[in-house]
């Protein structure tokens, strides 16, 4: 679990709600289930307006990245890398065959696949890249669709908070429901800017991060398979390899 993602959170409730206390505000001042409605409501039918549905299924599953982001072990990916390179200089490239079929990370079997069929090294650069461009595009794409739910909710936060309004307009000659309206206008106010800033925009941002550390961590992987489909030294593709690592 992303235990930065928990605390940055956390440290938002209490900031605000701890901020509310302090003011003299109530919790109950702040839970309005009509302005919830409006914002979050409104927010998502935007979103789905703007996107395929492909796109938007794919955010929701990039979401638990934010809390459990997928694990890159770019030590261990350089050691297996130079392992394939050992076999491919003592029993050639179809020695490579057999880890490729047990191989579990689906890209670099697709590479150990093309060493073990004998392509030429720029072919193998040229295919793993569109695959690689290919998965960047389609991630980052979802990854903006939480982006623009935080573009989104600051707006229907606005247009919630000129609905109370004209629902207080529209009440001026009975003071008993001025009240409500009034809340609605400034709660949705806050929910909009709320979600945006401390979910919707955060999230877009870290799921774009692990978007761009896979990618380098596919382009050492691509690397080192044309650097052995080239016959380099596996020494010097360890050095060269040991670059991608922070």
């Amino acid at each position: 679990m992303d235990i930065l993602t928990v605390a940055g959170v956390i440290l938002a409730g209490i900031a605000i709600l701890g901020g509310n206390y302090l003011e003299g505000g109530h919790l109950s001042s702040l839970m309005l289930p009509v302005a919830f409605l409006i914002v979050a409501g409104g927010t998502l039918s935007c979103i789905l307006v703007q996107t395929p549905m492909d796109v938007f299924m794919k955010s929701i599953k990039l979401a638990g990245w934010v809390l459990f982001p997928p694990k890159l072990a770019a030590t261990e990916a350089v050691e297996k890398i130079i392992n394939w390179s050992n076999i491919a200089r003592k029993e050639g490239l179809l020695g490579l065959e057999a880890l490729a079929e047990n191989e579990p990370d689906l890209f670099a079997r697709k590479g150990l696949q093309l060493l073990v069929d004998g392509s030429e090294p720029e072919s193998i650069r040229g295919i793993m890249e569109v695959e690689l461009d290919t998965k960047e595009h389609h991630d980052t794409q979802a990854a903006k669709v939480w982006e623009g739910m935080g573009g989104y909710a600051p707006t229907i936060g606005i247009i919630g908070a000129v609905m109370g309004l004209i629902h207080v307009m529209q009440n001026l000659s009975d003071p008993s429901k001025l009240g409500s309206g009034i809340a609605v206008a400034f709660v949705a106010t806050i929910y909009g800017v709320g979600l945006a800033n401390i979910f919707f925009l955060p999230m877009g941002n870290k799921i774009k991060s692990i978007i761009h550390d896979q990618t380098k961590f596919r382009e050492m992987i691509i690397e080192g398979v044309v650097a052995i489909a080239e016959g380099e030294n596996p020494r010097s593709i360890e050095t060269k390899l040991q670059g991608f690592i922070h």
